[in-house]
């Protein structure tokens, strides 16, 4: 997965990030650490369109995101440009954005495996595949798991899409638990930050009304 000599790769993680906990940063941690990237855009969701639940306001999930992300070493741009995007937010128009911005680099666009199965569900997916390398970020599963994602089970796969891998670590951390136990009062410290714990009590986020 080097680029050696080749264009500059920019990964692009993208999530609610509501909010963001010690899975996303290990698995920030992982890009930085495989994918050979130049920089590394984390890019917290504005306007959901595939969200049913309402998001917790955006001036939250960037704070959130600047605390948990802004210590990991490597060059991490924690990236504003779909929170103060008006509108739904379509990861395509951030893809074009960023190759206007750095024309000859290579996009490298980071998710999980279930986010990949449900690429066609996506705004764009078949253009998103032909602007970026899609990194697959796959958990170790201690039972031996499901059998992994292979992207030629999408229908209608462009010819020419990219795909690598990512290896993680087991971790069985989701933010909605996180928000469940927040809204009940218990303890979250083992599940984010601690950066990102005091900013959730401080600021009484998830708390049941």
């Amino acid at each position: 997965m080097s680029s050696s000599g080749g264009a500059p790769r920019i990964g692009i993680f993208g999530g609610a990030f509501d909010p963001p906990h010690n899975a996303h940063v290990a698995l920030a941690k992982a890009a930085l650490a495989q994918l050979d990237l130049k920089e590394l855009h984390i890019i917290p969701t504005g306007q959901a369109w595939h969200k049913s639940r309402t998001l917790t306001p955006k001036e939250d999930r960037l704070a959130m995101t600047r605390l948990a992300f802004g210590d990991l070493e490597g060059t991490v741009v924690i990236d504003s440009r779909e929170v103060l995007r008006d509108g739904p937010t379509y990861t395509l128009d951030t893809l074009r954005e960023l190759q206007k911005e750095q024309p000859g680099a290579q996009l490298i666009l980071i998710m999980g495996a279930d986010q990949a199965s449900a690429l066609p569900s996506w705004h764009g997916w078949q253009a998103i595949l032909g602007a970026a390398i899609v990194s697959v970020a796959y958990r170790a599963l201690s039972t031996g798991g499901t059998a992994r994602f292979d992207p030629k089970m999408l229908p209608n796969l462009p010819a020419g899409a990219r795909f690598e891998a990512l290896e993680l670590a087991a971790m069985d951390t989701s933010a909605t638990e996180i928000r469940r136990r927040a809204a009940l009062g218990l303890d979250i410290s083992s599940l984010v930050p601690p950066t990102v714990a005091r900013y959730i009590d401080q600021h009484h986020l998830y708390r049941s009304a």
